[in-house]
């Protein structure tokens, strides 16, 4: 199935099922209580998203003054951005996919599923930037001192 045709059924069927919850939902409960219930998870989930983004940020950060490349944090962070986008779409079916994607057992599995996909079709290419002495330390240290080669190129617009 092409991706087009998965994004149709996506954009069409999600808003119905959502359709349908919100109106059982409200034919039991009431439409005031719905739409609060609503509102309330779009604020608690604002909450819950900006708690988790501040701590992975400081994963992230720590990573990087670790020495070491921040690939979980980075995918984390996206996936809590994802989870805080769906949590603040009005709907039943989107607060629970973002719910669950806040809590960091799940997204562990959904960053561990989505490498498994991914793992043939992103390659990862780099130099060991310390020089040779060094190479033995697997991390390296504030007094690590590294040299990276480069050339800037001036490239004016247009040419």
């Amino acid at each position: 199935m092409g991706l087009f045709r998965k994004l149709v059924l996506i954009f069409t069927l999600i808003p119905l099922v959502e359709f349908f919850i919100f109106y059982s939902l409200a034919s039991v409960i009431s439409l005031p209580y719905t739409i609060a219930i609503i509102i309330g998870t779009g604020f608690l989930g604002a909450w819950l998203t900006k708690a988790q983004g501040f701590k992975t940020l400081t994963s992230y950060q720590k990573a990087v003054s670790e020495g070491r490349i921040p690939h979980r944090e980075a995918i984390d962070g996206l996936l809590i951005l994802l989870a805080g986008a769906v949590l603040l779409t009005p709907g039943f079916l989107t607060d629970a996919v973002g719910f669950a994607l806040l809590v960091p057992q799940i997204r562990e599995k959904v960053r561990k599923y989505l490498a498994d996909r991914l793992k043939d079709k992103v390659q990862v290419v780099g130099q060991d930037l310390r020089d040779p002495i060094s190479r033995k330390s697997t991390q390296a240290g504030p007094d690590d001192v590294f040299t990276v080669e480069s050339e800037v190129i001036d490239q004016k617009p247009g040419e």
